[in-house]
Formats: structure tokens, C-alpha cells, sequence
């Protein structure tokens, strides 16, 4: 959810320079089941356009309507939207509606975390019922420092509290900037991955080939930034070289990515990896462990869209802990709770 509320603060950056007012929707509390859960939040600003869905599109016009009042009055309130009768999800939804304005000095503080890769936790201070109160709404926390993201705000022990911790996305560097590459960045970037590319120092490649990403690497092997891997992080080997390919290998021995996928057949994996032990014998086994050649899931993948789709959902898997299932054969929840 990181990235949606990046997307949110983006976008209330630039209305705010144009003086347009916003208004916060989220949802803080849940009954029965529902597509999405708390925790997930949209945008609204006062000239009709929004960014972010706490649904799958039902419950949106209904928030709209009722955000009407809170540009009016300037007070936060929580609404009641009952899908059980209207979007067979059997569940209740207690939305927060906060005016939203948060101090510049929040502002920079989230996007110092954002950069260096730090959780963000979020407070919602609300009453489960439909109801309007001044002292309603949310507090950015930094360590010790609180930052209400509307002026009136005052948080009240007597009220329920929603306290949400925001991880860093996952990273992901794709190594390599062939087409292919390309397509799995488009894909990634569009389902909020933080994409770093990674191209032959030689190669005339820059970022405006691969949009949404946030940056581009020209560098050698040697120069990869391991420092940067942490477990949130993801890499797939795009090179189309076996030199190349070990040479990253060699240099990635000792950092802890969650995901290294390798493209390929099965005997190309299998030759790079014989190589690579008989020259880095001491290798961690876990490092090994997160090495996932043929990169992706069997789904038939053809095209070079269709490969990254299947690259993207094994590195899904592996972060969400999951087994591939036909969610038709899956019983109980089909959502990810995370």
C-alpha cells in the first residue's frame, strides 16, 4: 500500500500548488469480508478528479457524494457503506473522510523515508459508526515525531484507533535494457514495484526508455550498488550474456535479495550455476535459495509481455509466501491480507 499513499501525496503536492482542497478517504475498520481491507485509501479533490480505489469500483461514487460535506464543512466524519445487499461481499465498511493537508515538513519527512527505504506508520482515530467530529482523522509518525495530516485534528483516547505500518515496496532492479526489459519495467512500475534498471555501461540507454522507473544504472558488474539490496528487494538477471550473467552472480554472492530470477532454460541455469560454484565455493546456501532460473511461473508465457506477467507473479509468490492455486480450488479468503 506504500505506493498508492506515494501516488496520493504526489498528486496532492501538485493541487495544492493550484489551491484545490482534498479530501481523504480511508477505510478503518471492516466487517465481514470485502474486496479490499483497512488500510487502503483514495484521494478526492474538490474539482471532481481522485487518484487511489478503496474498492472495485462500487463504493467509490458513494464516497464521492459523502466528501461533499466535509469540503463544506472542513470536518472530518466516518461513513457506513453495507455491501453485503449491493456487492455480494458480505461485509461493512467504516470509512474516514479527513480533510487532508498535511504540513510541507510531513511531506518531506515521508519522502526522506520513501528514499532511504523506512517503514511509515500511520494512526486513524475514528468512532465505528456515522458520525461527524472535528477531532477524527490521521497522524503521520516518524520515530517520536507525530504530524496530523489535517490542522484540526487532535487525537482522542476515547476514540478506536487503526495504526497501520507502511514497508518499503518492493525494489526490484532488472539487469539488462533489452525489449524485454522494458516490458517487465512497464509492468512493474504500473503495479507500484520501485524499478531500477541496470544497463551495460556501453549500451546508449537512458531513462526515458524505460518510464516510471527511478533510475538507470550504465555501470559494470563490479559497480552494482549490493549496499542498496535489502530483503524487500528483487532482481532479475536480463542480460542475454552467460558472461555478463556470471559476473553478476560473482558479485551478488553475499547480498540477500528475497528474489533472483535468471532467464533461460533449465541447462542454462544449470551451467551458469556449476560455473559459478566452481568459482565461488564458499557460497551461502541462501543465497542459492533465492535463485529462481527459469525465471516465472508456467502459464504459457509467449510474447515478452506475457514473460514479464510471469516473471512478476513468481516474484509475488515468493514475497507473499504463496503456492500457486486456481483460486477456484482455493477455499477461504482469496485476497491477500498484506
Amino acid at each position: 500500500m506504500t505506493h498508492e499513499f506515494k501516488k496520493i501525496i504526489q498528486v496532492y503536492e501538485s493541487s495544492a500548488k493550484a489551491s484545490i482542497r482534498a479530501v481523504l478517504a480511508t477505510v478503518v475498520a471492516l466487517e465481514g469480508s470485502s474486496y479490499r481491507k483497512p488500510g487502503v485509501r483514495m484521494l478526492i479533490l474538490e474539482n471532481g478528479s481522485m487518484v487511489g480505489a478503496v474498492s472495485g469500483g462500487c463504493v467509490e461514487k458513494e464516497i464521492v457524494r459523502q466528501t461533499e460535506s466535509v469540503f463544506k464543512s472542513g470536518e472530518a466524519k466516518v461513513m457506513t457503506y453495507d455491501g453485503r445487499y449491493r456487492l455480494g461481499c458480505e461485509g461493512v465498511l467504516y470509512i474516514l473522510l479527513e480533510p487532508f493537508k498535511p504540513k510541507p515538513a510531513a511531506i518531506k519527512r515521508f519522502w526522506e523515508y520513501v528514499a532511504h527505504r523506512i517503514a511509515v506508520k500511520i494512526e486513524c482515530s475514528y468512532k465505528q459508526k456515522d458520525m461527524v467530529h472535528s477531532n477524527f482523522g490521521s497522524c503521520l509518525i516518524f520515530g517520536e515525531d507525530r504530524f496530523s495530516l489535517h490542522g484540526a485534528h487532535k487525537p482522542d483516547p476515547a476514540f478506536s484507533l487503526f495504526s497501520q505500518t507502511m514497508e518499503p515496496g518492493i525494489q526490484l532492479f532488472i539487469i539488462g535494457a533489452e525489449h524485454d526489459a522494458v516490458q517487465l519495467s512497464s509492468l512493474a512500475t504500473g503495479i507500484g514495484m520501485e524499478v531500477i534498471i541496470v544497463a551495460n555501461h556501453t549500451e546508449e540507454k537512458s531513462s526515458d526508455h524505460f518510464p516510471g522507473s527511478e533510475r538507470l544504472l550504465a555501470i559494470t558488474p563490479e559497480s552494482f550498488p549490493t549496499s542498496e539490496i535489502d530483503e524487500q528487494t528483487a532482481i532479475v538477471l536480463m542480460n542475454h550474456s552467460y558472461a555478463k550473467d556470471l559476473q553478476y552472480l560473482m558479485t551478488l554472492k553475499a547480498c540477500k535479495p528475497f528474489y533472483l530470477g535468471l532467464l533461460g532454460p533449465f541447462k542454462r541455469r544449470e551451467d551458469l550455476l556449476n560455473a559459478f560454484l566452481e568459482q565461488c565455493p564458499e557460497t551461502e546456501d541462501s543465497f542459492l535459495e533465492c535463485i529462481h532460473g527459469p525465471a516465472g511461473l508456467d502459464i504459457g508465457a509467449v510474447t515478452p509481455q506475457e514473460i514479464a506477467i510471469a516473471i512478476l507473479a513468481e516474484i509475488l509468490m515468493v514475497a507473499r509466501d504463496r503456492i500457486p492455486v486456481k483460486l477456484r480450488d482455493k477455499k477461504g479468503s482469496i485476497h491477500s491480507t498484506s
